[in-house]
C-alpha cells in the first residue's frame, strides 16, 4: 500500500490517545456494544484502517465516538480521514425541530436523523445559557392565537405523564409524551400569543421535553434522550427560564453518571448548580445533591461530602408544605447519600442510606422504588449478606412485574446472574425460581 493512501489522520489521532492498536480496537468494540453492533475488532482491523481501508459506514460512528470520548472533543469523519463530514443543515426553529424529532422517534425507518442507533455521545454540543436565549426563534406567520389555558393544558398533561412514568416506567409512558410534544405542543409553539404567554408555553414545553428525555433514559435510548434534552435546553432559553435549563443539565448529569462518564456528569452537575444561589432551598438541594454524587464519582471525596451536607441543610430549610421539585424529598436525599458513600467505597454506609431512602419513598413512586430496592439488594449481595439480599430482591420482584423499564430489566438480569452463583443455597434457589417465572416479562422489552 502506498503512502498516498495511508490514513495518517487516523494514525495521528490514535497516537494522541496514547492507545496501541489493540487498545483502540477494544475501545471501538465497547462503543459498538452500546450501539448493539457486536463488534469484535482487533489490532489487525486497525492496521487495515491505517493503511487506507475505509471502515464500514455503520461502524464509523463507533470509531469517532471512541476517539471523541478519549480526547474529550468532537472527532468528525473528515478529521479521522474517512472522507468529508456531512454538512450541517440550517438550524430549524424549535417547533420544527420537535416535530422532526417526534417523527424520527416514532418511525424506525427515519432513526438515522437521531444518530447511529441512538448512540450516547460524550462530545454532545450542549447549548450554553446565553446561546439559547439569543437563538430563540418564533413563528412569523401564526395561524391561531393561544392563551394561558393552552399553557395550563401542557402543564397538566406533563403532570399526568410524569405520574404514569413513576407508576409504570418510561417504556410505556414515553411514546405518549413524544406524540403530545411533537404534535400538540409543537403546534402551540407556532401560534401567536402575547410575549408572556409565549414564554410560559416555552417553559411548559421545556419541562415536557425534559420529561420525555428522562423517560428515554429509562427506556435505554440514551442518544434519543440527549436529543430531547437538547431541545429542552433550547426551549428553556426561549422562555428565559434559567431554573428549568439547570434542571435539564442536572438530568443530563444523572444520565452521564449512570453510563459511567464521571467527568462529564460532574461538568453537567456543576453547570446546573450555578442556578442554586437564585433557587429556593428545595431546588438547591435538588441540584447540589446530584453535584455531590458526581464529585464522588470522580474521587473528589471532600467536595462530595461538603455538597451532600449542603443538600441536606437546604432540604431542611424547605417548608414541609412546599411542592416537590422533580420529586426531591428525603428519599431522594438518602438515595444521593447512598450513591456518594458507595462511590467513596463505604459499602456498609451505602446500604444503610439506601434503606433509609426506601423507608421514605412515597408509594406513588413505584418505578423509582423498584430501582432503589434492586440497588439495595445488589449492595447487600456484594457485602456478603446473601439471605438479606434475597429478601430484598423478593420485594423487588413484587413490584418489578408491574413496570416497563429497561433499567429495571438490567437489575432483573443482575438478580438472576447473582443467585445462579448460589444454587446450593435454598433461599437463593427459591428466589431464582420465582425470577424464572417472571422472565417472559423481561423478555418483552422493546429494542
Amino acid at each position: 500500500m502506498s503512502d498516498r493512501t495511508r490514513n495518517t489522520a487516523l494514525q495521528n489521532l490514535i497516537r494522541e490517545t496514547g492507545w496501541n492498536n489493540g487498545q483502540f480496537a477494544r475501545a471501538v468494540n465497547a462503543v459498538g456494544t452500546e450501539m448493539r453492533l457486536g463488534l469484535k475488532y482487533d489490532d489487525t482491523a486497525v492496521c487495515h484502517w491505517l493503511t487506507g481501508t475505509t471502515p464500514r459506514a455503520r461502524v464509523q460512528p463507533a470509531i469517532l465516538e471512541a476517539l471523541s470520548r478519549k480526547l474529550d472533543r468532537t472527532i468528525t469523519s473528515s478529521a479521522a480521514g474517512f472522507g468529508a463530514t456531512a454538512p450541517v443543515p440550517d438550524r430549524p426553529d424549535t417547533a420544527t425541530a420537535l416535530i422532526e424529532l417526534w417523527r424520527a422517534d416514532m418511525d424506525p425507518s427515519r432513526r438515522t436523523v437521531l444518530g447511529a442507533v441512538g448512540l450516547y455521545s460524550v462530545a454532545l454540543a450542549v447549548p450554553g445559557w446565553q446561546d439559547v436565549i439569543g437563538r430563540a426563534q418564533r413563528a412569523r406567520q401564526a395561524r391561531t392565537r393561544i392563551g394561558l389555558s393552552e399553557v395550563a393544558t401542557v402543564t397538566a398533561m406533563a403532570e399526568r405523564l410524569s405520574q404514569m412514568d413513576d407508576e409504570f416506567g418510561g417504556r410505556l409512558a414515553r411514546p405518549l409524551a413524544a406524540a403530545f410534544l411533537g404534535s400538540t405542543v409543537a403546534r402551540y409553539l407556532q401560534c401567536d400569543a402575547s410575549e408572556a404567554t409565549k414564554k410560559a408555553m416555552c417553559s411548559a414545553a421545556a419541562d415536557l421535553a425534559y420529561l420525555t428525555g428522562w423517560m428515554a433514559v429509562d427506556e435505554g435510548q440514551h442518544g434519543l434522550a440527549q436529543q430531547y434534552y437538547t431541545q429542552a435546553l433550547n426551549l428553556a432559553g426561549a422562555a428565559e427560564d434559567h431554573l428549568t435549563y439547570c434542571t435539564v443539565l442536572r438530568g443530563m448529569s444523572v444520565q452521564a453518571i449512570g453510563l459511567g462518564h464521571g467527568p462529564k456528569a460532574q461538568q453537567y452537575a456543576d453547570a446546573a448548580a450555578e442556578a442554586a444561589p437564585a433557587a429556593g432551598p428545595r431546588m438547591r438541594a435538588f441540584l447540589v445533591g446530584q453535584q455531590a454524587h458526581a464529585s464522588a464519582a470522580v474521587g473528589e471525596r471532600h467536595a462530595a461530602l461538603r455538597q451532600l451536607a449542603e443538600a441536606e441543610a437546604a432540604l431542611d430549610k424547605a417548608t414541609s408544605g412546599s411542592a416537590y421539585v422533580a420529586g426531591y424529598h428525603p428519599a431522594a436525599l438518602h438515595y444521593h447519600a447512598s450513591h456518594v458513600l458507595f462511590e467513596l467505597r463505604d459499602l456498609g454506609g451505602s446500604i444503610t442510606a439506601m434503606q433509609e431512602s426506601n423507608r421514605h419513598r412515597p408509594p406513588t413512586e413505584r418505578r423509582a422504588r423498584v430501582r432503589s430496592t434492586a440497588l439495595l439488594a445488589e449492595r447487600q449481595f456484594a457485602f456478603g449478606h446473601l439471605e438479606a439480599a434475597c429478601a430484598t430482591w423478593g420485594t423487588f420482584l413484587d413490584d418489578y412485574q408491574h413496570v416497563s423499564s429497561a433499567r429495571c430489566d438490567d437489575h432483573f438480569a443482575t438478580l438472576r446472574h447473582s443467585v445462579a452463583q448460589h444454587a446450593g443455597n435454598r433461599i437463593a434457589r427459591a428466589l431464582g425460581e420465582k425470577a424464572r417465572t417472571l422472565a417472559p416479562t423481561a423478555d418483552r422489552r422493546v429494542t
